[in-house]
């Protein structure tokens, strides 16, 4: 894990992460596509509660061909990009490559492993508030945890050396045997701020917070959601939905990334956080109303073609 490192997904979290571990030590090179002139020219200057800083230079480049074959490659695009890594990867890949995944949903480590080999693919789950504020500049707020797990088999010697590697760069890593419980459980999170952060007129967190109305649905959400994980083989603690309004209360007024993509008129990923956990809860016989609706509400809302309605 100490070998060279790529970044597909040069965005706000991509960034971040190569930043902090490029900062520790490590080699890594970051794949861009907008932000390419303004990095190579200033650098990432990154903004965090523990100081600032700013990466410079940085090996920023145009196109995985530039890159080459890396150790590790850390794919933080979003969910609804997936098409493309087919092209993107194939020329960063050696036979031992790993490839950890930080998109969020359901949909993309499976694709992933389809493509490219389970024992390839390591997962990983940012509990953070990070957004890009220009080209080359990222803010984060707030830095809980990374989780970080095997996608096809409980920890190994592999997964504990990237933990070590996350632990030296201050990413905060922990270690999961069972990451698939571990993505349930960030949904349970994702699913309501998320979407009603859209449904909700384009409003944060501390506003879904404030509002009855829109409390009660994520409530709603979230206590659907946990009914659900034993039907899918999952284990969630019983306060796990108070665990996450406490949580959201410390974080003020914050912009989920699917509200800071709707805004921005970039595709929000409705299929992989709203659409496939739905589909898979009721395939497995739970009751679904409030994720049905919200699910509808997100598709005309975004305008999504995808209309895979249940």
């Amino acid at each position: 894990m100490s070998q060279k490192i790529a970044i597909v997904g040069a965005g706000a979290i991509g960034s971040y992460y190569g930043a902090r571990l490029a900062r520790a030590g490590a080699e890594v090179h970051f794949l861009f596509r907008g932000d390419l002139a303004a990095v190579r020219a200033h650098g990432l200057k990154i903004s965090a509660p523990d100081g600032n800083f700013t990466l410079a230079p940085v090996h920023a480049h145009a196109s995985p061909a530039e890159i080459g074959p890396c150790g590790l490659v850390i794919i933080a695009l979003k969910a609804t990009a997936g098409a493309a890594l087919g092209e993107l990867l194939p020329p960063l890949l050696h036979e031992r490559t790993a490839l950890l995944t930080l998109q969020n949903g359901l949909g993309p480590h499976e694709e992933l492993a389809a493509r490219f080999g389970p024992t390839r693919v390591l997962g990983g789950l940012c509990y953070v508030c990070i957004n890009r504020l220009a080209p080359g500049e990222i803010a984060c707020t707030t830095f809980n945890a990374t989780a970080l797990g095997e996608w096809s088999s409980p920890a190994t010697p592999r997964l504990h050396a990237l933990a070590d590697l996350f632990e030296r760069a201050c990413l905060k890593p922990r270690v999961t045997g069972n990451f698939a419980e571990q993505r349930w459980g960030k949904l349970v999170w994702n699913i309501p701020f998320n979407g009603l952060a859209i449904a909700g007129g384009g409003v944060t967190t501390d506003v879904i917070l404030a509002r009855p109305d829109l409390a009660t649905r994520a409530r709603r959400l979230m206590d659907e959601l946990i009914a659900a994980a034993p039907r899918l083989g999952f284990a969630l603690p019983a306060d796990w939905a108070d665990r996450q309004f406490r949580v959201t209360e410390k974080i003020g007024a914050y912009q989920p990334s699917s509200l800071v993509d709707y805004l921005a008129g970039r595709e929000v990923e409705v299929e992989a956080i709203w659409g496939e956990p739905l589909r898979r809860a009721e395939a497995a016989g739970a009751a679904m109303p409030e994720l049905t609706y919200l699910y509808r509400e997100l598709l005309h809302l975004t305008h999504t073609s995808t209309r895979r309605t249940p």
